[in-house]
């Protein structure tokens, strides 16, 4: 399962010059200052529960890191503490040197903040220079080949810098999900579905993504297991489904394989260690379990922090992992594919899937339904990230859009009507491909994170095509 807590190393930087009287250029004494007033105000401000910070007291010279010595005592104690990411603050002029070969040796996300110069004496001196610095530290990571993210030059009491820097701690949390990534795979992609084709090698080898199969004879003996020795949790997941649908004539004989089903996907991750699956739906289930159908069982199960992708969609499962890592775990990623136009609305489209939205993304005003043991309702109003990750020939690329829900027509299963700026032109992109209908949508606009992630993994390329 993947972990939403984000433990970022603070690393404030001088220049490695000599020591000079204080009101005077590039001086120790304001750097020190600036560097420990940043380092106790980003601690006490930005600190949560989902994140943490390690900084550099004891180390370097009063804290502050600025030569080789230094970089290595920091690299040391950051590997100790297992940090996510590294935040870099130019307390002056900063060291370029440093920066970059903390920045190699971790090879971790790494942002560059130079904190606003704003202090100046009248004759004419000035002892930071922060801002100038920053851009030797960008040329020295360039040199290295070394991805970072940067906040551009402000206060540190700034909506600028409070944007930025929760903007760099969900890209961290992105590429901290991201590497290592276990995906179970459970069954076949169905018979006509070519569109959902991946590449298990390509995802190994490009990055370092294990794909897990897991066999179905495995998820019979699994049930059968649950079934004689969960009872009780089986009857808990019974309840969310009567307590919270209205059901059909049909549904209600399904329920206890329904929630026999939840309990067994729960046992699979568990069991397998995996961190989201992609599974078989619509053709095994039903011949396997007497007619059960599990879309409302993916419902259930997202809620609970289990995402399962349907029609075993490989690059789903993988979109999703990053739209809830971008979303710091407080938001259910969905599966809502292209499927029709607006009647009246050029610009949208109809996101919508047979039935496996999690409850917690229902409009308050629709009536969540089971039809068969499917869900029936709309999503709630906002503003939605919708996007894919896919390939062609061995080139992965992402498409994140951003799309804001209209009224439209009321239709059966899951689905929320969303508008874009242009649809022609994505309808364009997604014919032209190689992308498929499929996507993934959450809460909020994360392109930017998307774009910055991005970065981290030259692989994946991020695609503007339809922002331009």
């Amino acid at each position: 399962m993947f972990d939403y807590k984000v433990k970022i190393g603070l690393v404030p930087l001088r220049r490695d010059a000599t020591n000079r009287p204080a009101k005077t250029f590039l001086t120790w004494v304001s750097a020190e200052e600036r560097g420990h007033r940043f380092v106790d105000y980003i601690e006490k401000n930005f600190k949560s529960e989902n994140v943490e910070f390690v900084d550099t007291k004891g180390l370097g010279c009063n804290d502050l890191i600025y030569n080789e010595e230094s970089v290595a005592a920091t690299v040391e104690r950051f590997k100790a503490e297992k940090v996510d990411a590294v935040f870099i603050i130019n307390a002056n002029f900063g060291n370029e040197e440093a920066a970059a070969d903390l920045a190699k040796a971790m090879d971790l996300p790494v942002c560059i903040w130079a904190p606003l110069d704003d202090e100046y004496y009248v004759d004419g001196m000035r002892p930071t220079d922060s801002q100038c610095g920053s851009f030797g530290l960008s040329r020295q990571m360039q040199r290295y080949h070394i991805p970072f993210s940067h906040i551009n030059c402000c206060t540190v009491d700034s909506d600028t810098f409070a944007t930025g820097f929760d903007s760099f701690v969900r890209v961290a949390c992105m590429v901290k999900n991201f590497r290592g990534m276990r995906v179970g795979q459970l069954g076949t992609r169905p018979k006509p579905f070519f569109s959902v084709i991946w590449n298990e090698g390509e995802l190994m080898e490009k990055f370092g993504i294990r794909i897990i199969p897991i066999n179905f004879a495995f998820v019979e003996q699994a049930y059968k297991e649950v079934k004689e020795t969960k009872q009780d949790e089986i009857k808990e997941v019974e309840k969310i489904f009567y307590d919270n649908y209205q059901m059909d004539d049909l549904t209600p004989d399904y329920v206890e394989r329904m929630s026999t089903l939840v309990v067994t996907y729960k046992k699979l991750f568990a069991d397998y260690n995996v961190d989201v699956m992609s599974s078989e739906c619509w053709t095994g289930y039903p011949q396997m379990f007497d007619g059960l159908c599990p879309c409302s069982v993916f419902g259930v199960l997202n809620d609970m922090g289990y995402y399962v992708s349907c029609e075993s969609d490989m690059h789903c499962a993988i979109t999703a992992s990053l739209l809830t890592s971008a979303a710091l775990g407080k938001k259910r990623p969905f599966l809502g594919e292209f499927t029709v136009r607006h009647p009246e609305n050029k610009n949208a489209e109809l996101l919508w899937h047979c039935g496996p939205f999690p409850l917690s993304v229902k409009a308050p005003d629709s009536t969540a339904r089971l039809v068969n043991q499917r869900e029936w309702f709309r999503g709630k109003d906002g503003t939605y990230t919708v996007a894919r990750i896919d390939q062609e020939s061995g080139n992965y690329m992402v498409l994140p859009l951003c799309g804001h829900t209209v009224p439209g027509p009321q239709t059966h299963g899951t689905y929320i009507w969303a508008e874009f700026d242009n649809l022609d032109k994505i309808e364009d992109r997604l014919l032209d491909g190689p992308y498929i209908h499929h996507f993934v949508e959450i809460e909020g606009d994360y392109r930017k994170e998307f774009k910055e992630f991005c970065k981290y993994f030259p692989n994946l390329k991020y695609d503007d095509s339809c922002e331009k």
